[in-house]
């Protein structure tokens, strides 16, 4: 929720959203220039929760591991916070579970995972910190991949923050790729840099270990004591295409 003259405004994440459809109807959205992932020789992945890097990058991952790229995933928490009322430890546990099986499933096996245990939905809190520490993990790789800094997730945008910062003192390049984005932004949308985006393709096979592996985040896809699932199946729907978008 955001504060605007002394009125609340719901954050643009709970609004109803941009479906599918719309999308997939955009035709410049298959325009976009095409990234080639495979000229980097090595990549950190920095992802606000698990499941993050598997939604907004997995096919690229997939293709990375296939290329024989040294990669690197940066967990920033364990997602403890997406269950309210359940213990947060075992929401942990079952999360970064999941993480690990959804990368099996994409056939990406030969990747170093450092997980940091920063808090669930606390990250603007302590971004500083947050930035040291990706700075050091940043050092020696080509490439950073991290969630988009505008994202209107307040966990995403401190991580793609601190990752911005210290990719820029890493002398690295900055990928940042977003999720809920494709939730509360419509074709054409002035609110996104679209002159900065490209997109990396994905082959059938690819794009299908990718949907089997957000199958793998069972605690975000099942109904949260009648809440309903972080992930209902129409923000699911902006995942399972034949390309990723990152913004540069």
């Amino acid at each position: 929720m955001v504060s605007y003259r002394g009125r609340v405004a719901p954050n643009r994440i709970d609004l109803p959203g941009t479906a599918e459809e719309a999308w997939d109807g955009w035709v410049e959205l298959k325009r976009l220039p095409v990234a080639d992932p495979l000229a980097w020789p090595s990549a950190v992945i920095v992802a606000a929760h698990p499941d993050d890097e598997i939604l907004g990058a997995g096919g690229t991952l997939a293709r990375l591991a296939a290329g024989g790229t040294r990669l690197r995933l940066v967990a920033v928490t364990d997602g403890e916070a997406s269950h309210p009322g359940t213990d947060p430890r075992a929401t942990a546990r079952r999360r970064t579970a999941e993480s690990a099986d959804a990368l099996r499933l994409l056939g990406v096996r030969d990747i170093e995972v450092i997980r940091l245990c920063f808090p669930d939905t606390g990250l603007a809190a302590c971004e500083n910190e947050l930035s040291g520490r990706l700075g050091e993990l940043c050092d020696g790789f080509g490439v950073c991949l991290a969630p988009w800094d505008q994202d209107a997730h307040a966990d995403h945008e401190a991580a793609g923050r601190a990752a911005r910062r210290a990719a820029r003192q890493a002398g690295q390049q900055m990928l940042s790729y977003p999720i809920w984005m494709w939730h509360w932004a419509i074709p054409g949308d002035r609110r996104v840099p679209w002159e900065r985006a490209c997109q990396v393709l994905l082959s059938t096979e690819v794009a299908a270990r990718k949907t089997a592996a957000i199958g793998a985040f069972a605690s975000q896809l099942t109904d949260r004591e009648g809440a309903g699932p972080v992930l209902p199946p129409g923000i699911v729907a902006h995942f399972t295409r034949d390309q990723e978008v990152l913004l540069r």
